[in-house]
């Protein structure tokens, strides 16, 4: 075991939480990135009247203290997407969306070399399974760009690192023998799925490719159930599903952006507004389109996006929550329960299910042949994606996870193997 710090560190950049693990002997490997939270929240702020980005928790909290300025959040999505190649404005200018990565990364970067009082030019990166589901050309151009941004910070030697793999490698940090284990990272982003075998003496052997029995992942995350619940439970208040005066449907194009992160600020643009006030004389009943109209002049897009999360998170203890919506209207309330939550996401866990089914037969296993079923990531605490785990894997006991640290935690351990 060596008895200095290592050389290099490693990154979890996550969907909703990102993390810096750096080992060391005799102490927890991730780095405090925000006062004393050993987690930054993947969002930037670029504060207009400051002129100046802010991130993390910062961010959000001057976003809604009212600051002007443009919120961004679930920055990983981009990687993979087209906006890649695109451009976006902030503090009136264009500004690439790669060079916001940059932005976001370096500021892990540098506030993890403050913390532990030494540069970091070695890294390994968590990476989920797929970035991209069923397109490696996709898969691969993502991969390169956020290596890519890596070196352009200063990093001149970047590899990665399967997320799951790296929470497999924290975990076995502290078990006493031999296990089947399947790693279940729910992220924000992505799902993603290892059945590795892990035991105190594979720790020390440096090539692990054979203890690695199967991977898979999927592009569903806690993005994608924050958009369902806030489709099912909430956006029916501002008019999601209602009819025009044809009977058809309305038009969802505004419902579906305020529901999901990264298009939220799409629904502030003159081009949707007018659309939204085309139809408004078209609709057999307007109060949910004059909600919409009062909710969009507040630009309380984010705001709302953010009830929604606690919302969903709220659920994961409780069968109901409540969001208050006096902002919008006096005494208009949200009612949320467990039940239209799991029915809405239900499609979303068909799809992990069957992903996990698929994982067992590339691995040649069958249920009963996994000992444990390991949990990390933000969303991995929701009651219904367990029991669809468990549905699966009936034998095979929970274990617990750090929800946003197991990652951080795994990547640091193979930074020092790696680079030493």
């Amino acid at each position: 075991m060596h008895s200095t710090p290592a050389r290099a560190c490693g990154i979890d950049f996550g969907t909703s939480n990102s993390t810096v693990g750096w080992w060391r002997p005799d102490a927890e490997p991730l780095i405090a990135l925000e006062g004393d939270d050993l987690t930054l929240p993947s969002v930037v702020f670029f504060n207009l009247e400051e002129r100046r980005p802010v991130y993390g928790r910062q961010a959000l909290a001057e976003y809604l203290e009212g600051f002007e300025g443009r919120l961004m959040r679930s920055l990983k999505s981009l990687l993979g997407s087209k906006l890649l190649k695109s451009e976006t404005t902030v503090l009136g200018s264009a500004m690439p969306f790669k060079e916001i990565l940059g932005l976001f990364i370096g500021t892990l970067k540098q506030r993890a070399e403050a913390q532990a009082g030494q540069a970091f030019e070695q890294v390994v990166l968590g990476r989920p399974v797929h970035f991209v589901d069923d397109d490696p050309v996709a898969d691969r151009e993502a991969a390169d760009t956020l290596a890519g941004v890596a070196q352009a910070l200063g990093f001149k030697d970047v590899s990665f690192q399967f997320e799951p793999i790296a929470a497999a490698f924290d975990y076995e940090s502290r078990i006493a023998g031999e296990e089947r284990v399947l790693i279940v990272d729910i992220g924000g982003g992505t799902s993603d799925f290892s059945l590795v075998r892990l035991s105190p003496e594979r720790r020390r052997i440096d090539d692990r490719q054979a203890d690695i029995l199967a991977t898979a992942g999927v592009h569903i995350g806690g993005t994608d159930f924050d958009k369902q619940l806030s489709l099912h439970g909430v956006m029916p208040l501002f008019g999601y599903g209602s009819r025009m005066k044809s009977e058809a449907p309305m038009p969802t194009s505004t419902h579906l952006n305020l529901a999901t992160w990264h298009t939220i600020n799409a629904v502030y643009s003159p081009a949707s507004l007018r659309a939204l006030q085309s139809m408004r004389y078209d609709i057999q009943d307007p109060t949910g389109i004059d909600r919409l109209f009062r909710l969009i002049e507040q630009r309380a897009g984010h705001w709302l996006a953010m009830q929604v999360e606690q919302g969903k998170i709220a659920l994961t203890e409780a069968r109901g929550h409540l969001i208050d919506l006096a902002r919008i209207e006096a005494d208009l309330i949200a009612e949320l329960t467990r039940e239209r939550f799991e029915a809405a996401i239900d499609p979303l866990l068909e799809r992990i299910q069957r992903t996990v089914d698929e994982l067992l037969t590339a691995a040649g296993l069958g249920s009963g042949d996994v000992d444990t079923v390991f949990f990390t990531g933000g969303s991995s605490a929701i009651p219904a994606l367990r029991q669809s785990i468990a549905r699966v894997l009936p034998n095979a006991r929970h274990v617990e996870g750090d929800r946003f640290g197991s990652i951080g935690s795994g990547l640091a351990i193979e930074a020092r193997k790696r680079y030493g």
